[in-house]
């Protein structure tokens, strides 16, 4: 083993406990929680070593990065997705590589995604991104709907062809009423899941909490946790 690879061994190692005692702690089974690791900045090369060690999802929030680091890692059993704010003139690139999109938050998104997965005949998991610090223009700081946006965007999912609705994302806010409240925060998301999946059963992803509040994630009930930091360090960004 490499001086790197056995870096995240051991990273991996201690974000899985972290994993299974907030799993145990909320009464929950293991299996229960995803663990995705969000590779940006990070090299194909991390992305190859993670695979060897097991990882099986991945994460990007830049087209321009991941496009070819998702290139070079093809012959991987990798499931990507792309958790960051996306332009439409991103999607064809972006629709060639992810398996989900975490953050779709608007009706363009959802046609250009709808077009670009048709003409790659691929479907894409598609999971809307909910803004808990939404302002009056229905949108959040770092992206997202409010939750009054939620029902609209899923039955455009729903309906569009190469389209499949996974369920709920949000970043923990900055602002408003949930700032520094991350457990109350997540616990709205899952709020909003299981009103969601009253007319969506199938959609019952709850993508929530990073590095350092995977633990209130998966108190509140999350599915899915992105971790970057904690397993893979920090380091300059690329170029």
């Amino acid at each position: 083993m490499t001086d790197r690879k056995d870096e995240l061994a051991a990273n991996l190692a201690k974000v899985e406990e972290r994993i299974a005692a907030a799993c145990a702690a909320a009464g929950r089974p293991r299996e229960e929680v995803t663990l995705i690791v969000v590779t940006k900045t990070y090299p194909a090369s991390d992305v190859r070593m993670l695979a060897e060690l097991g990882v099986r999802h991945v994460a990007e929030n830049r087209d321009q990065d991941a496009a070819p680091k998702a290139a070079a890692c093809a012959d991987l059993p990798l499931t990507w997705h792309f958790v960051g704010q996306l332009q439409t003139n991103k999607v064809r690139s972006v629709v060639g590589y992810a398996d989900l999109v975490q953050s779709v938050d608007r009706s363009k998104l959802v046609t250009v995604l709808s077009k670009e997965a048709v003409r790659a005949g691929r479907e894409v998991g598609c999971l809307i991104q909910v803004a808990l610090d939404a302002d009056e223009s229905g949108r959040g700081e770092r992206g997202g709907v409010g939750p009054e946006g939620i029902e609209e965007l899923a039955d455009l999912i729903d309906g569009a062809p190469g389209l499949r609705l996974g369920g709920l994302m949000t970043v923990a806010p900055l602002t408003g009423e949930y700032a520094g409240r991350q457990r109350a925060a997540f616990e709205r998301l899952v709020d909003l899941s299981s009103d969601l999946r009253r007319a969506h059963p199938a959609a019952n992803m709850v993508s929530a909490g990073m590095s350092a509040d995977l633990e209130q994630a998966v108190a509140a009930g999350a599915t899915h946790v992105r971790v970057g930091t904690a397993v893979l360090g920090v380091r300059a960004r690329l170029g």
